[in-house]
């Protein structure tokens, strides 16, 4: 009786990223396809690193959150309308906000076993596009006539239609089991947490000041690609402070006393794309790539946000339990930790998640090593290309530092989500 070996797994190195400056809603990008963005930064990779023999990429791994019908096969589609090679395989994924990460995340597991020698991960999203839904109570009556046997039963079937039947399901920001908005659902967990309406803004205006410093010094020059008249996130406002984030209006919370989220302290809706070169350690040697960093541990998790507590599970803290658990298996602690990336869907979901983290028993987050070049309150967020940006960027970082390093990452999800990771580089 033969006995099954654990399989050896290899390191996987992260040896670039690309991604579009990101743009408001309805605005510059608003009628580019998840496709189109994908594809134009599938090629930014193709280019730098010269990946348009078949077989140079293993595979390429994407998803979006808002997608169309036409986008089933979005990663082929990308693919097959890309500089890759057509024999490349591809295949989508999507975990909400968390679809970036776990597509890396799933591209490396396949590394790391020796089943590929390279892929590329990440996705898109864009919210000026998004799909409009026939009305459901008109798609039965469609469903109705096309079932029907006869001219006359179609005919009457189709004459059950009303004026108020063509009014489309226009997609909403809410979750289906409660019918509440995610900033809704962060202004419940800031007054869990009892985050204030300064400590949001100045996490807030640090965001954009951070990522316009990145900018001028040029941080950014091989890992976005320019598009549609775009060199810079849309959303980056240089000279945002917290005087003037003060005199923003909240948004979110206003069915309780003193709400504390506004437009300026979360992210606005918006479309974008971003991908991730990763390759085992053989494959960047033999083509003299120098890797950026290693993705050496990763963790999801869940929380009950319907029937849990309101601060412990709130719709957006399930990194505060993936965090302490992804680390206890990794025998690290928060001072291991040289820079911590956390997705900025909210200001205030940031500051509840450090909280957490702190009462899970892990060492405070030093905030100078906190999204050190701004994050998702001045870059934007399109849902399933946050994660790639964010690993393109810590990677980048802890290369630029030199000699070893660590690096974690944080991102929440809807559905009450959460997915992170580790970055090393020794």
């Amino acid at each position: 009786m033969s006995i099954l070996q654990a399989p050896v797994t290899r390191r996987v190195a992260i040896i670039g990223g690309s991604r579009v400056p990101f743009a408001r809603s309805d605005g510059p990008y608003a009628t580019a396809s998840n496709q189109e963005m994908l594809t134009v930064v599938v090629d930014g990779l193709v280019d730098r690193y010269g990946l348009q023999q078949p077989g140079a990429v293993g595979e390429f791994v994407a998803g979006a959150v808002l997608k169309h019908a036409r986008d089933f096969n979005l990663a082929r589609e990308t693919v097959l309308g890309s500089k890759l090679a057509p024999t490349t395989p591809a295949y989508d994924i999507q975990q909400a906000c968390g679809t970036g990460l776990q597509a890396v995340i799933a591209a490396a597991n396949k590394i790391a076993l020796g089943q590929t020698e390279s892929a590329i991960a990440g996705g898109a999203d864009t919210a000026s596009d998004a799909p409009l839904g026939v009305n459901d109570d008109l798609r039965r009556i469609l469903l109705a006539a096309r079932r029907a046997k006869s001219l006359g039963g179609r005919l009457k079937a189709l004459a059950r239609v009303r004026p108020g039947h063509l009014v489309p399901d226009i997609p909403r920001n809410a979750e289906p089991r409660t019918g509440l908005s995610m900033g809704e659902h962060a202004a419940v967990t800031a007054r869990a947490w009892g985050v204030t309406r300064e400590a949001q803004d100045v996490l807030a205006a640090t965001s954009h000041q951070r990522l316009a410093a990145a900018y001028e010094r040029g941080f950014f020059e091989d890992l976005v690609v320019p598009f549609r008249g775009l060199d810079r996130d849309q959303n980056l406002r240089p000279g945002s402070t917290v005087e003037k984030l003060a005199a923003l209006k909240p948004v979110f919370g206003l069915d309780a006393p003193n709400p504390t989220m506004t437009a300026g302290n979360s992210t606005p809706l918006t479309d974008g794309a971003a991908v991730v070169l990763l390759a085992s350690e053989e494959w960047a040697a033999e083509r003299g790539l120098e890797p950026l960093a290693y993705l050496t541990a990763y963790e999801t998790a869940a929380v009950d946000f319907v029937a849990g507590d309101p601060a412990e599970d709130g719709l957006l803290m399930a990194p505060a339990r993936a965090v302490p658990r992804m680390l206890e298996r990794a025998g690290l602690g928060m001072a291991d930790f040289d820079l911590v990336e956390v997705h900025e869907a909210f200001a205030s979901q940031v500051l509840a998640t450090l909280s957490a983290w702190e009462k899970a028993g892990l060492a405070p987050v030093d905030r100078t090593r906190l999204n050190v070049t701004g994050s998702s309150l001045a870059t934007g967020h399109p849902f399933a290309a946050t994660g790639a940006r964010i690993v393109a960027t810590l990677a980048k970082l802890l290369a630029e530092h030199g000699g070893s390093g660590r690096g974690l990452i944080s991102v929440c999800a809807a559905g009450g989500q959460g997915v992170t990771a580790v970055l090393e580089r020794a």
